[in-house]
């Protein structure tokens, strides 16, 4: 398993100071420099270290209280350092998107993978079968949603020698037009004869993402998730579990909606073993200002407490050319703007370091290098001074950084979170 601590800071890790050249992340870590005064350059992303331990606690406490096993998606950070702290906070594995996020799972020690895509490649299947083979204590469960899928996964598998059978779950569909998944219980049946026809792969149960539900308010999603669990239900009683099958897998939950997940699966009744009830909420780990702050769940369950943002992008002004007008030196490359532009919160005084609040200052715009920044009158604001933003998305936020550091309130940098996209 690599080292992430012994890997050598240097050009290609953008913002880290340039006289940290040639030391060991671990090392410039021990250090513990202040973001602003140490020498890191900007534009520089930080992770609040105090919001990151509070999104762990919170997530964990809440899965706990609602009987539901918890796989966060890795595809969000892909940054193992965080998924060792998901399980620590005891996240029954990682769930990844495509075979790549499972080599990387895989290469830091992940032992259980919840692989939320059919995977028909024929090349990466060799790869897991392999994987499996030379590990029995690893577990990997798959999406099938359709018949070719289960033929396509079979040849390959049997053409690999596979000694071990690959776990796969059915995959609904969320509804016409939506994404992937058979859309009707009648070709979720037809996918299971396809696998019951291998031996290759093994029946598990049965998954999805009510994110995916067109028009998705809370009443259309409970419904989805109601057609889960009772396609579960109904491919237990008829005898579509193989009796090697310890556990029956229903997994549902993106970032907006595991209240209904919670309460849905919650009401599924008694199985002939027993449910492993997966949850694979993944932006949590960071939440962010936009995105997941207008639609988490805990907006409408407030007495289950918060989740805190902690991502802030630190650019500084390069140019005020008008009253009314500054550019910074973030853009495209640093900040997530997919959903929604980053948001001017604080502004850190290259004169004094005083931080105060943002105000009359907005982001209109991103070239791929700089925010475009529209100031209204009386707004303080002078070349040199630092603008800290918050970011809508996560997703598109990690990916953006291969080397993240995490910073305490007060500005120390405490570690470097290593991403892998």
């Amino acid at each position: 398993m690599p080292d992430l601590a012994s890997e050598r800071v240097d050009h290609r890790f953008k913002a880290l100071p340039p006289d940290a050249e040639g030391l060991t992340v671990g090392e410039l870590a021990a250090q513990r420099r202040n973001l602003f005064t140490g020498g890191f350059t900007t534009p520089v992303l930080a992770l609040s270290a105090e919001s990151v331990a509070h999104n762990l606690r919170l997530l964990e406490e809440y899965a706990e209280r609602h009987g539901l096993a918890f796989a966060p998606h890795g595809k969000t950070s892909m940054a193992p350092q965080l998924f060792d702290r998901q399980i620590a906070h005891g996240a029954w594995g990682i769930t990844a998107a495509v075979p790549h996020q499972v080599r990387v799972y895989r290469a830091h020690g992940v032992a259980r993978i919840f692989l939320a895509n059919e995977v028909v490649d024929p090349v990466a299947l060799r790869w897991i079968a392999a994987e499996l083979d030379a590990d029995p204590g690893f577990r990997l469960v798959c999406y099938v949603d359709s018949v070719r899928g289960a033929e396509l996964m079979d040849q390959a598998l049997t053409e690999a020698g596979a000694r071990r059978a690959l776990d796969v779950v059915v995959e609904l569909g969320a509804g016409d037009g939506a994404r992937t998944g058979a859309r009707t219980e009648a070709d979720c049946a037809a996918v299971a004869d396809a696998v019951a026809a291998t031996r290759t792969l093994r029946l598990v149960g049965v998954a999805g993402y009510e994110g995916e539900v067109p028009d998705g308010d809370p009443e259309r999603v409970r419904a989805w998730l109601r057609r889960l669990t009772a396609l579960a239900a109904g491919f237990d009683k008829a005898g579509r579990f193989g009796a090697d099958v310890e556990e029956i897998v229903v997994s549902a939950g993106g970032s907006a909606w595991f209240d209904a997940v919670a309460e849905v699966f919650a009401d599924l009744p008694g199985l002939s073993r027993p449910v492993l009830k997966l949850l694979r909420s993944g932006a949590y780990v960071s939440h962010d200002d936009g995105q997941y702050r207008e639609k988490t769940p805990f907006n409408r369950i407030p007495e289950e407490g918060a989740l805190q943002p902690a991502f802030r992008l630190w650019s500084q002004v390069v140019s005020r050319p008008t009253g009314a007008q500054a550019f910074t030196n973030a853009g495209k490359r640093d900040a997530a703007h997919d959903l929604h532009l980053p948001e001017a919160q604080v502004v850190r005084d290259a004169r004094t370091g005083a931080i105060r609040p943002a105000d009359g200052i907005t982001v209109t715009g991103l070239s791929d290098q700089h925010a475009w920044v529209r100031t209204e009158e009386g707004a303080e604001l002078e070349v040199g001074d630092w603008v800290g933003m918050g970011l809508s998305h996560p997703c598109t936020s990690f990916d953006k950084w291969q080397l993240i550091p995490l910073v305490e309130a007060d500005g120390t940098v405490v570690d470097y979170i290593r991403t892998f996209f």
